[in-house]
């Protein structure tokens, strides 16, 4: 087994940290919640006061904060990760972040001698805590190998998708895709329980025919279609409005630098962003479905 350190334990680094443990590896953890420390204690993890300490020994660290900044920080500061780490550690930031941000950090690690790969991750909280996760990769194909042995243990489908950055574009694009389904699913729901249907039925038969997707399958918007995913427990837990409006950013800013056009993209950044400017950035996306709806948290 090996020494892993695990920088950022919040709604998706809690449980992947867990998996970790569970898969038999030695994990110090560093975070700034006390809460979310602890727990990662209880589960059998140690825990450090500071990102040098949290690094000593470790033959991996591995990264998941919430936006470009917190990684920059991390990595980069003066008492940052690579100012600490080992010669021979392997850094993997599951993060999602700008392309540019991730390349910034490997070229750094690349002059310290150090191997560093961007691995953004999809499958939501629900596939964190079943260890199902889908790693997007990006960096060299060696680093890729290396990496995959200790992501097997927190995910299911493992992807190499090119160079420094390519996991962060793959990331975005699929995010960006993720949020037009949802506005639509959200949008074809209200339309039939405004005719009268029962959005169970509804989301049944849609499920069964061409308009079947990933938001009807595993996490319908409709509170009370589906158990067990945020809809049903008035939209909390999950992945954030916030965080998705963090992520179509991107996704703007990025086709914006390359000229690409993506007018499906955009609407749908405009939508969650009125809902954000409606006081339901805390909520999980899938809460977007109240825009469409009348719906009460």
């Amino acid at each position: 087994m090996s020494r892993i350190a695990f920088v950022g334990l919040g709604n998706m680094g809690g449980p992947m940290a867990a998996n970790l443990l569970k898969a038999g590896h030695e994990l110090t953890v560093y975070d700034l919640s006390a809460a979310a420390v602890d727990a990662a204690v209880k589960a059998g993890a140690e825990s450090a006061d500071s990102l040098a300490a949290v690094v000593s020994g470790a033959e991996y660290v591995i990264t998941m904060l919430p936006a470009g900044k917190h990684v920059e920080a991390v990595y980069l500061g003066d008492e940052g990760v690579l100012n600490a780490v080992a010669d021979g550690t392997l850094l993997i930031d599951s993060s999602t972040i700008a392309p540019e941000t991730s390349q910034k950090v490997a070229k750094a690690a690349t002059a310290k001698g150090l191997s560093f790969m961007d691995a953004p991750v999809s499958g939501g909280v629900g596939g964190a805590q079943a260890g199902t996760l889908t790693f997007i990769c990006g960096g060299e194909a060696d680093v890729f190998q290396r990496a995959s042995s200790i992501l097997r243990n927190m995910g299911k489908n493992i992807f190499h998708a090119g160079p420094h950055g390519a996991g962060q574009v793959a990331k975005i694009c699929n995010n960006m895709l993720l949020s037009i389904l949802m506005t639509g699913t959200c949008e074809a729901l209200a339309l039939g329980v405004k005719n009268g249907l029962d959005p169970a039925v509804l989301s049944e038969i849609m499920k069964q025919s061409s308009g079947g997707n990933w938001a009807l399958n595993v996490y319908n918007p409709w509170p009370g279609v589906m158990d067990n995913v945020p809809a049903s427990r008035n939209y909390q837990g999950g992945f954030l409005v916030d965080l998705m409006n963090k992520d179509l950013g991107l996704a703007f800013d990025n086709a914006v630098k390359n000229q690409a056009t993506i007018p499906m993209g955009s609407l749908a950044r405009n939508l969650f962003q009125l809902h954000a400017q409606q006081g339901k950035g805390g909520l999980d996306f899938s809460s977007i479905q109240q825009l469409f709806s009348n719906l009460e948290e």
